[in-house]
C-alpha cells in the first residue's frame, strides 16, 4: 500500500497528432513543438463518471481503507455526465459506497487541487474521515475537432486519491486564489437562457471549449510562478528541499519557461503530457498515480502540486508523502 493511494484511467483509445492531421489542418510537429504532446487518449464511448469509477476503484483497491469506511466523495470536472445528480453522486453509487457526502467541484484546471485542500479542511474539522478525491475529465465532447488551437491539446482521463484522518498531517499548506476572468479566456457555454420569460436566438448552439490561446499562456506563465514562490516562502523552503513539483500538464512551454525563470532544474517538474495530453482537472491526479506506481514517491519527500486554469483559478498544495 502506498503512504497516499492514488489511482488512474485513461480510455483505451489513443489518438496520435499524425491522426490530427486528418481531421483539422496541422502537423504533427507544429503539435509537439507549441505544446510537447504527441498523444491524447479519446473516450469511445465512456463517460467522465465512468472514468471517475475506474480510477476512484483503483485507488481504494491501493488503501488500506474499507469501501464502507469512505464518508466523503469529491469530483472535479468541468465535463460532468449531468447537470444533476453530481458525477461524485453517480460515483458513489457506481461503487457503492454508503452514507457519504459526495458533490462536484467545477474550478477549471484547478479543479483536483481545489477539491484536495477542501477535502482536507472537511477532514481536518471532524467532518469527514476517509476521502474519495478524485479528477476526471471527457473534455472530447466538448471539442470542436476543426479547431486546431484546443482540439490538439485536451485529451481525456480521471485519476484518484484518497486521503484519511490518519494522512492528513501530510497536506502541510493550502494556497487556493481565483479572480473572475472577464475576457472569458476559457470557457464552455452551458445551456442557453430559452423559457417562457426569455427565447434565446442561439438555442441550438452545442456547448464547445474556447480558450484564448495567447492570454492563457501569459497567465499561466504568472500563475505557475507565483504558486511555487508562495508556498516555498511560506513554508521556509528552497527548491532543494523539494522533491518534484507537479503541475497542471498544460503546455510544455509553459514549465520551461517557469523553471528558467525561477532557476529550477526542469527535471525536478514532472510532466506526462507527451503521452496524455492536458486532461483538465484530471492532469495531477494522473500524474500523480503514475509517479507513484513507478515509485518516484518515498516517505518523506516533499512534493508541490500546481493546478492553473479558468475562472480564473490558481492553486498549490505542499504534500509530505
Amino acid at each position: 500500500m502506498s503512504l497516499i493511494s492514488t489511482g488512474s484511467y485513461a480510455p483505451k483509445f489513443s489518438l496520435g497528432n499524425d491522426h490530427l492531421t486528418t481531421l483539422v489542418d496541422t502537423s504533427s510537429e507544429w503539435i509537439e513543438k507549441r505544446t510537447g504532446i504527441k498523444k491524447r487518449n479519446i473516450s469511445a464511448g465512456e463517460n467522465t463518471s465512468d472514468l471517475a469509477y475506474e480510477a476512484g476503484k483503483q485507488a481504494i483497491e491501493n488503501s488500506n481503507v474499507n469501501l464502507e469506511d469512505i464518508d466523503l466523495v469529491l469530483v472535479a470536472t468541468i465535463t460532468p455526465d449531468h447537470f444533476t445528480p453530481s458525477t461524485a453522486s453517480m460515483v458513489q453509487g457506481k461503487l457503492g459506497i454508503k452514507n457519504a457526502v459526495a458533490f462536484d467541484i467545477s474550478a477549471g484546471c484547478t479543479g483536483f487541487v481545489y477539491a484536495l485542500g477542501i477535502a482536507s479542511s472537511m477532514i481536518k474539522n471532524g467532518i469527514a474521515k476517509n476521502a474519495l478525491v478524485i479528477g476526471s475529465e471527457v473534455l472530447s465532447k466538448v471539442l470542436d475537432y476543426t479547431d486546431r488551437n484546443t482540439c490538439v491539446i485536451f485529451g481525456d482521463g480521471a485519476g484518484a486519491l484518497v486521503l484519511t484522518k490518519d494522512l492528513n498531517d501530510k497536506i502541510k499548506d493550502i494556497y487556493l486564489q481565483g479572480e473572475y476572468d472577464t475576457a472569458h479566456n476559457i470557457q464552455i457555454q452551458s445551456v442557453n437562457v430559452n423559457n417562457a420569460m426569455h427565447t434565446s436566438q442561439d438555442a441550438s448552439t452545442l456547448p464547445k471549449l474556447s480558450m484564448n490561446g495567447g492570454e492563457v499562456y501569459k497567465f499561466a506563465l504568472g500563475a505557475l510562478s507565483e504558486l511555487i514562490e508562495v508556498i516555498l516562502e511560506r513554508n521556509n523552503l528552497t527548491n532543494d528541499d523539494i522533491k518534484y513539483i507537479v503541475p497542471h500538464q498544460a503546455n510544455f512551454r509553459i514549465i520551461e519557461t517557469v523553471a528558467k525563470k525561477l532557476g529550477i532544474d526542469i527535471n525536478k517538474f514532472y510532466m506526462n503530457i507527451e503521452n496524455y495530453g492536458n486532461t483538465s482537472s484530471a492532469s495531477i491526479p494522473i500524474a500523480l498515480a503514475e509517479m507513484n506506481n513507478l515509485g518516484l514517491l518515498k516517505k518523506g519527500d516533499k512534493i508541490i502540486i500546481a493546478g492553473f486554469g479558468a475562472g480564473l483559478t490558481w492553486g498549490s498544495i505542499l504534500i509530505e508523502w
